[in-house]
């Protein structure tokens, strides 16, 4: 038999999951709106001091401390391929947790929390196209606008999941 407490424990992550569901952060990159699913969105900061890292891909930025944490930070415009530009007062760190993995993701600015109900989404048009959509998990339709939806679980590549690793075993081996 279960105690009250394991039971509220249970209710409580059913309900988060349930709020949750269908909710997304939309945001933009260049003239682009895209969304994430909010259940992996942590938090949003300003851009702070990034320290660089040797040897990651050009599009990861280097690393932030955020309250003693050490994230590493990818900068969206650079991942999709996109040219570079100055940050400005709007641009922002989302930082989400992919398989237990903490990540910031650096995006011109972030616009709303929407929501998307299922039948509003359609998957995205298949590799025969020509489009590219490994990131694309679905497209969303919220009144008129047209809204890519990431796949939070592709951003990363297994090898940027273990970079990422890889340096936050490093910042442990410091401390």
């Amino acid at each position: 038999m279960r105690s009250a407490t394991s039971e509220a424990d249970i209710f409580k992550d059913d309900t988060q999951e349930d709020t949750q569901k269908g909710r997304f952060l939309s945001l933009s990159l260049s003239e682009e709106v895209f969304a994430l699913e909010i259940k992996y969105v942590t938090e949003i900061v300003g851009v702070q001091p990034i320290t660089p890292i040797p040897e990651v891909p050009d599009y990861v930025k280097g690393i932030i401390n955020l309250r003693g944490k050490i994230i590493p930070v990818i900068d969206m415009r650079l991942k999709f391929k996109k040219p570079s530009t100055e940050y400005t007062d709007r641009t922002c760190i989302i930082v989400v947790d992919i398989e237990q993995v903490s990540v910031g993701l650096i995006v011109d600015n972030v616009v709303e929390v929407v929501s998307i109900p299922d039948k509003d989404i359609v998957p995205p048009p298949d590799y025969r196209t020509g489009i590219q959509n490994r990131y694309i998990k679905g497209i969303g339709m919220v009144e008129t606008k047209v809204i890519l939806l990431l796949d939070c679980k592709k951003i990363l590549s297994k090898d940027d999941i273990e970079d990422v690793l890889e340096i936050q075993k490093v910042r442990g081996d410091l401390l």
